[in-house]
């Protein structure tokens, strides 16, 4: 009989993790409960998809803002350091300032304007337009962006970051001057020692900076990218992917997770005789259009996937394929060609017109995307995901 649902994506609610808990154990008896409970099956090519926060959990991987000040004392000299090109969240950025201002005497804070790195709005283009400042060149002061702007607060948090963070780093002890800025070589002339705080521009921020001359340059990859006294850290990605945790510690991404989703993966293969595919995912890769919030705080969507999500979508246009190579037709006829074009397809499509519109991203991005839609981020209680159908097409 001819299937009737495509993509079913499926929220699965598990125990509360644990530092040192047997994650995949306890994912796979989720899954497999699930199925029992709601009367479905698992089938091959499904995809089992594990939040990176309940990956960081059991892996115990913590830091307090101690460690983050004793790592930026050692790499930065412990007096005056730029930080560059933070992203606006209580969430995501400022547990770690509070720990970098810990480890330096005086912070030179630049923010990006009109907006962060991720779309959070200090200013509209339309204040700029009507103040007259060009923001690929204008460095302001805070005295000059208060004169200009006021007081300017988050439409969905109702913080003004600029008084925020400020405030945050001389209760942490150090002095503070805030500039607002879209070149970063703008802090040299305050400090050469500076932590480049964006993500996914960090390399080429750092080379600019060096280039121009700065003495010290350290992304949030390079802070707690070692354990500082039996603390966690990510080799790969520092302070990059980490959350508030309590008011005093962050937890960081996850670490190496790659045996995590093998070990799904070949338990529920021997538990059902099913071959599935696993990731790890965090932040979805989507924008927000009308708080214009790129949803993408994390490093990467996915840390860790097993091989058979790798590449992109190979899928062509059926609406295409209607309106152009068979417009004559309708009907079962029409069903029978488009079918037929599917079957035949090649194995990469790049340059074919019919996959016109298909989106080009990797599978692990376009999943991590939808998982994270589907768990969300408050109290669902789904940290796993598990889709179905999602490699599925009209002839399936």
């Amino acid at each position: 009989m001819e299937r009737k649902i495509g993509t079913v994506s499926r929220g699965i609610r598990c125990p509360i993790i644990r530092q040192g808990d047997d994650l995949a154990k306890i994912v796979v008896d989720s899954v497999m409960d699930a199925a029992k409970a709601e009367g479905f099956e698992l089938r091959d090519r499904d995809v089992i998809a594990v939040t990176e926060s309940v990956v960081a959990r059991a892996q115990g991987n913590y830091a307090s803002v101690e460690a983050i000040a004793q790592d930026v004392r050692e790499k930065l000299g412990g007096e005056t350091v730029g930080v560059v090109f933070p992203i606006l969240s209580r969430n995501r950025f400022a547990i770690c300032l509070r720990g970098i201002a810990m480890g330096a005497k005086k912070v030179v804070l630049m923010l990006s304007y009109p907006s962060d790195e991720v779309g959070n709005e200090l200013v509209s283009l339309d204040q700029l337009d009507q103040a007259g400042i060009n923001p690929y060149s204008d460095v302001l002061t805070l005295e000059k962006y208060r004169e200009l702007f006021g007081e300017n607060k988050h439409p969905f948090t109702g913080v003004d970051y600029v008084a925020y963070y400020e405030e945050l780093i001389k209760e942490s002890g150090a002095e503070v001057e805030v500039l607002f800025a879209n070149d970063c070589r703008s802090i040299l002339p305050y400090t050469k020692k500076v932590i480049n705080c964006d993500i996914h521009t960090r390399v080429r921020t750092k080379r600019l900076l060096r280039e121009a001359g700065a003495e010290v340059v350290a992304g949030l990859d390079d802070i707690l990218n070692q354990p500082v006294n039996g603390s966690g850290c990510n080799e790969k990605y520092g302070l990059l992917g980490s959350n508030k945790s309590t008011e005093d510690t962050i937890k960081l991404f996850p670490r190496e997770c790659t045996d995590l989703v093998l070990d799904i993966q070949k338990a529920v293969l021997d538990r059902s005789g099913k071959h599935v595919e696993v990731m790890v995912y965090g932040d979805g890769a989507f924008k927000d259009p009308v708080g214009k919030i790129w949803e993408l705080a994390d490093p990467c969507v996915s840390p860790a996937s097993t091989p058979g999500l790798d590449g992109t979508p190979n899928e062509v246009k059926l609406k295409y394929l209607a309106d152009n190579d068979f417009k004559d037709l309708s009907g079962e006829a029409l069903k029978e060609a488009i079918a037929g074009r599917i079957r035949d397809k090649k194995d990469n499509l790049v340059g074919d017109m019919a996959s016109q519109g298909t989106t080009p991203r990797r599978l692990t991005d376009l999943i991590g995307s939808l998982c994270d839609l589907t768990s969300g981020s408050g109290d669902k209680g789904t940290p796993v995901v598990l889709i179905q159908g999602y490699f599925d097409n009209y002839v399936s």
